[in-house]
């Protein structure tokens, strides 16, 4: 089962608002510590014909849906068509896509979500990339904090330091994660991978593939039911 870990592998940069800050960055989780400064940045640039500074630090498409329920905290940007809905809460450091959903009671801090990711349902998203056209079922938590505080490995064929406190997880184009599954901090999924409902999930797991338990990975082409 090939198990990607570089950008290029369980990314399309041509998704994103925020391509750029991916360049020369082998590894997706190296951006997360330059966020702030980009996300400033890169709103100061945006064409006022269809962003509006919302307030400090804020830069919010034209034709978004925000729900008065929702509490947003710059440096952030929400790009076209998106939707955040009652009681979203969006903490600093936030890149949301076109045409993304967040939904009612989902929290998401220091994170990207690429064009078309869907966190509907009471989700946690904390210093995590999710690819293009992602979905996270209800209840989903992208835990980002080891219970001891140490720094996280992300553990695909060799262990790889990232060298961050705080890492949730990166997942790839087009994968499904089940409802009320915990994914554990630095864990990858890769692209057009399904996770189960109900499962703690960590290390790396492989493009293609359909994630059932620790103990029962397989190949979406081997699948029977």
């Amino acid at each position: 089962m090939q198990k990607s870990l570089k950008t290029t592998q369980l990314l399309d940069l041509s998704e994103t608002i925020s391509s750029e800050i991916f360049s020369e960055k082998v590894y997706p989780w190296q951006v997360l510590s330059d966020l702030s400064l980009f996300i400033v940045s890169l709103g100061r640039k945006l064409p006022q014909e269809k962003y509006i500074f919302f307030k400090e630090n804020i830069w919010v498409a034209k034709n978004a849906k925000i729900s008065e329920t929702a509490s947003i905290c710059g440096p952030a940007i929400i790009d076209e068509e998106s939707e955040i809905r009652h009681s979203a809460f969006i903490r600093p450091n936030v890149i949301i896509g076109k045409n993304v959903v967040v939904g009612n009671s989902t929290e998401v801090k220091n994170s990207i979500l690429f064009n078309k990711v869907q966190v509907p349902h009471y989700n946690y998203v904390g210093d995590s990339i999710l690819g293009f056209k992602s979905h996270l079922g209800a209840g989903v938590i992208l835990s980002n904090i080891k219970s001891d505080k140490t720094k996280i490995m992300v553990r695909g064929e060799k262990a790889i330091d990232t060298n961050l406190q705080k890492l949730g997880s990166i997942i790839g184009d087009f994968v499904e994660i089940g409802c009320n599954s915990v994914l554990n901090p630095g864990t990858i999924i890769g692209k057009n991978s399904v996770i189960y409902p109900l499962c703690s999930v960590r290390g790396v797991i492989g493009e293609d593939c359909i994630f059932k338990s620790e103990s029962c990975i397989v190949k979406k082409q081997n699948y029977s039911g």
